[in-house]
């Protein structure tokens, strides 16, 4: 295995990690707050990384499904994690208990392009 190749899964692991418990944290919780916001930039910041430390290897982004969906899926938790930032700045109470709709449609929409990666590299 190419050594930038194992920080990059660590990174989207990482990413896993952090947007789901963001994004679960917040569905339990029932409202949205400051330390779901940390977890999804950790998310985003860490799905970043992993994949321009894979681009990087690969040279190239590949205009493919996975390369794709990818990089709308940074874009839609990049969006997620704005919109979540004005939400707790303007505390509206309805909005931040219906919050946890939105987070889990783009957690839902991310999980396309990670799993897409890991079929791919399964059978790579």
């Amino acid at each position: 295995m190419p050594a930038m190749l194992i920080p990059a899964i660590g990174c989207m692991f990482a990413a896993l990690s952090f947007y789901s418990l963001g994004v679960w944290r917040e569905r339990f919780a029932a409202r949205l707050k400051g330390n779901h916001l940390l977890f999804f930039w950790l998310g985003w910041i860490f799905d970043t990384t992993g994949t321009t430390l894979m681009t990087t290897k690969a040279g190239k982004m590949a205009l493919n499904f996975h390369g794709v969906t990818g990089a709308l899926a940074i874009a839609l938790m990049f969006g997620h994690a704005i919109w979540a930032t004005v939400v707790l700045v303007r505390q509206q109470e309805r909005v931040l208990r219906n919050f946890h709709q939105f987070s889990t449609l783009v957690w839902l929409l991310w999980l396309v392009p990670f799993v897409s990666g890991l079929t791919a590299a399964m059978f790579a």
